[in-house]
């Protein structure tokens, strides 16, 4: 763990070497000023001028303060620069890993590894090892002044400090686990919290608040507890370390002083033993210090290796053209409508696939067959739960089948290159989601580089003219936190249009009129139908409204294909379509 917490620190180690330098010759200055004030000392016992030695303690006073204060700055950039490098490298193991892992991960907890496990790292990366090493200069060069003052008294110190030292020593391993289940019960507070939070609306309409307030704090507690535990162990170490010194301090002082009555050792070399005795203070404070920094950043590196160490989709990514230059008024709204051109439509077949979400789950799909021919309107159709979702999960390599074969544009899906497979697709969820930012960033998101005219293009062809026209700013009104300013059917729209701007070769579409009125389904029907003589439109429906001018309906049912057909086929001839049609008015 020690070797991942160093890789952090490697592209920072030239500035890291500046900053301990600096550091050094501010011990070095500190080191410094108890021999010169037992010159002091001596000057006042001999009658001698005191103005040299107090003008050589007040240079290296003011020497120490200043490098010491450069050095502490290069410190804390560079721990700021450790800090953004790791998140920057966590956030984009993040964004990378695959659907199945982010599943099962919280995203409160995701989020506290991001910021609070990435900031402790610069503690122990800055402070811990670079000031640890400047201890250590400044605890050996103490040690040595100390021994050409006296050796007993050397001994005296030594044996007490490695009494304690040792005992601090025994602390540390019991730091690093309760720091790392403090952190661990940060990440659950988090996660509690933002359970409630992404459901905000639910909990203020069941009247839930008293209960989702006493479960986040209960989290809350546990994660204070934890931190009760760190903060006990960490109390534990800076008292030991403190009652080294004192009890150093006393014993020196007891043996130093019938050395003195002896006349074994000078009053000044005991005045100056005393001071470099109390030099110790800070570099054995530094070392224990970084030593609790330490054990505080393996902890903290072990919750960060958990997620590097998950696997990762490869990053392959495919080439777009740059942005277009954004229009605004009238001149926007000016822009010629049509559409776009598009690649080539894709086929899509399923051969006896065999899916599930985990060893110890049920099939989802349990030999599902089943073809889209290339170009046109297919629909999947079925009772909730028959696996009609899952279809678009495997097509967007989302999961992985256990068994059989999916071939788009009769090529294994798997032989694809993931990037080129995305691209070949637009997907439009059931929940519709839309980010916090403008209307502009939502429509570009899946195509940054749409021009202008393909824009305003896809804005016509679902009807959003009218909701742009509505909107104080226009396209570049933001839309809210999930698009919360933008109704169910306009979310809808807006990721319908979303996917058009890419060209897809494959139109994705989960439920895509479920929140449209009956006015809007009837002209995003028009919409589907029109795309579907570009290119291919694979559409999952409840509403079969929506679908029964649909050249191939496929019927799924427990994870399986039982028909597939055009509607009047599928009337006619399967017990299940024709319940589902009669149920919605569309047969006796």
């Amino acid at each position: 763990m020690i070797k991942e917490l160093l890789s952090y620190v490697r592209p920072h180690r030239g500035i890291l070497v500046v900053g301990g330098l600096l550091g050094l010759v501010g011990s070095a200055a500190g080191l410094a000023m108890p021999l010169l004030a037992k010159y002091v000392v001596d000057a006042f016992g001999q009658g001698g001028s005191i103005a040299g030695p107090l003008t050589g303690l007040t240079v290296a006073v003011l020497v120490g303060a200043v490098v010491s204060a450069g050095g502490n700055y290069l410190m804390e950039r560079t721990g700021e620069g450790i800090v953004l490098s790791a998140r920057r490298r966590l956030v984009d193991r993040l964004l990378r890993l695959k659907v199945a892992d982010v599943d099962r991960l919280k995203p409160g907890d995701l989020l506290s590894r991001v910021t609070g496990d990435t900031t402790l790292l610069r503690a122990v990366l800055t402070n811990g090892i670079v000031n640890s090493i400047g201890a250590v200069f400044m605890l050996v060069g103490a040690v040595v002044m100390m021994a050409a003052m006296d050796g007993v008294l050397l001994l005296v110190t030594l044996l007490v400090v490695v009494v304690i030292g040792g005992m601090t020593g025994l602390i540390m391993p019991r730091i690093q686990r309760a720091q790392k289940e403090a952190q661990t019960a940060v990440g659950d507070m988090g996660a509690v919290l933002d359970r409630a939070l992404q459901a905000y609306r639910t909990v203020k309409a069941s009247g839930a608040e008293e209960r989702e307030i006493a479960v986040v704090g209960d989290a809350a507690e546990r994660a204070r507890d934890r931190g009760l535990q760190v903060a006990g162990w960490t109390s534990l170490a800076g008292v030991a370390t403190w009652m080294a010194v004192q009890l150093a301090f006393l014993s020196v002082l007891a043996v130093g002083g019938s050395r003195v009555a002896s006349g074994a050792l000078a009053i000044s070399s005991l005045i100056a033993f005393l001071l470099y005795l109390f030099y110790l203070v800070a570099p054995i404070g530094q070392l224990v210090e970084g030593a609790v920094q330490l054990q505080q950043g393996l902890a903290a590196m072990k919750r960060i290796k958990e997620i590097e160490d998950l696997p990762a989709e490869p990053a392959e990514p495919v080439a777009a053209p740059a942005p277009a230059e954004p229009a605004t008024g009238h001149a926007a709204s000016a822009a010629p409508v049509r559409a776009p051109e598009r690649a080539e439509p894709v086929g899509v077949r399923f051969e006896d696939v065999v899916f599930r979400y985990g060893e110890d789950r049920p099939a989802v799909h349990d030999g599902v067959t089943f073809e889209v021919p290339a170009g046109g309107l297919t629909a999947l159709v079925g009772p909730s739960g028959a696996g009609k979702s899952t279809v678009f999960a495997l097509l967007e390599r989302f999961y992985d089948h256990q068994s059989g074969t999916i071939l788009v544009d009769g090529r294994d899906i798997r032989a694809w290159p993931l990037a080129e497979l995305r691209a070949a697709f637009g997907y439009v969820e059931q929940d519709a989601p839309v980010l916090a930012g403008t209307l502009r960033e939502n429509l570009l998101f899946a195509a940054p580089g749409a021009p202008e005219d393909e824009l305003w293009s896809a804005i016509a062809r679902t009807r959003l003219d009218d909701l742009v026209a509505r909107l104080p700013e226009g396209l570049e009104t933001p839309v809210g936190h999930r698009g919360v300013l933008l109704s169910g059917g306009e979310r809808q729209r807006v990721a319908i249009a979303r996917a058009l701007l890419r060209k897809p070769r494959l139109l994705l579409l989960d439920e895509a009129t479920s929140q449209l009125d009956a006015v809007n389904e009837l002209r995003l029907r028009e919409v589907i139908a029109e795309v579907a003589t570009e290119t291919t439109v694979l559409v999952i429906a409840h509403r079969l409204s929506t679908v029964t001018n649909a050249g191939r309906i496929v019927v799924m049912e427990g994870g399986g294909v039982r028909a597939s057909g055009t509607h009047e086929e599928l009337v006619g001839h399967d017990d299940l379509y024709r319940e589902l049609a009669a149920t919605q008015f569309l047969v006796s």
